[in-house]
């Protein structure tokens, strides 16, 4: 009986690796990607339901499961299940190596950081980049949507050496106008996280940034990122998407090492972080 148990599971296994082949490099809405996990994550069973089934087991609409066919290059679900009953039995055999849905996330987000480094051993695109954003006074830093969370953090790290960061994390008609008034101010580069998925209203804002002067500088998910056409200098950094939302360790790690030539490039790094640490000290700002 254990023997049995455990080759089925072994099998499973098997099977969903097989099967997260399908989606891997596809651009899936948050939607499509709970049908793929529900897809991956009960691979004996899928290819016999029918699509009102999968929906209602992934908890989506029957018509999104329609859509998730069609968005994988199939003409309807059944063609897509057709394929899902010669998968899953061609994946029963067992694989000492197969990972669960959750390990195959992980190792797709070492993968990328992987790729980065390779990227990584040619360092003139970041150095440049690094020299671009440390001579401008004030540094606008742009990020909206999913990107604002990686434009806080390293406007946060970025302030403590650099003399006027200025982070613009909200869209809205107040947007260019915050682009503007860095501009007046003094700016001349500008960097921009931008990570699936791209709201419309950043490429307006990345198109307005260098018409009136400023260099984008863009840490996107690829070369090919819808912002590519309007930055200047773009370093890439993929994402990972084998969960539902996106992980990003990739390009939050390209920040950090941005922020590092960053640092190469400031002559006064060194002092400003001594005279911060002096500050927070005295303040008790940190528990040691």
């Amino acid at each position: 009986m254990t023997d049995a148990v455990g080759t089925e599971r072994s099998g499973g296994v098997g099977a969903s690796a097989r099967l997260q082949q399908l989606f891997e490099g596809r651009r899936l809405t948050p939607t499509q990607r709970r049908i793929a996990h529900c897809l991956v994550r009960q691979a004996a069973d899928v290819p016999f339901l029918s699509s009102m089934e999968l929906a209602r087991l992934a908890g989506v609409s029957q018509p999104s499961v329609t859509r998730f066919a069609v968005a994988l290059g199939f003409d309807g679900y059944p063609a897509l299940r057709a394929l899902l009953r010669d998968v899953a039995p061609a994946a029963n055999a067992v694989d000492g190596r197969s990972r669960n849905p959750y390990q195959q996330a992980v190792q797709a987000e070492i993968d990328n950081l992987r790729h980065l480094a390779s990227l990584l051993e040619d360092p003139e695109p970041v150095e440049r980049a690094g020299r671009l954003l440390a001579a401008s006074r004030p540094l606008p830093v742009l990020g909206l949507r999913a990107s604002a969370s990686q434009a806080r953090g390293f406007a946060y790290f970025t302030a403590k050496v650099h003399p006027d960061v200025r982070l613009l994390d909200e869209g809205g008609s107040l947007l260019t106008d915050r682009i503007d008034a860095a501009r007046q101010a003094g700016a001349d580069a500008l960097l921009c996280f931008a990570l699936p998925r791209h709201p419309r209203e950043l490429l307006d804002a990345l198109a307005h940034a260098r018409s009136v002067g400023l260099t984008v500088v863009t840490i996107a998910d690829g070369t090919f990122a819808p912002v590519a056409a309007h930055s200047d200098l773009l370093l890439p950094a993929a994402v990972g998407t084998g969960l539902v939302f996106d992980t990003v360790s990739a390009p939050m790690l390209l920040g950090q090492v941005l922020l590092e030539a960053m640092c190469d490039a400031l002559p006064d790094a060194q002092a400003r972080l001594e005279e911060f640490d002096a500050r927070a000290a005295a303040r008790g700002l940190f528990v040691e």
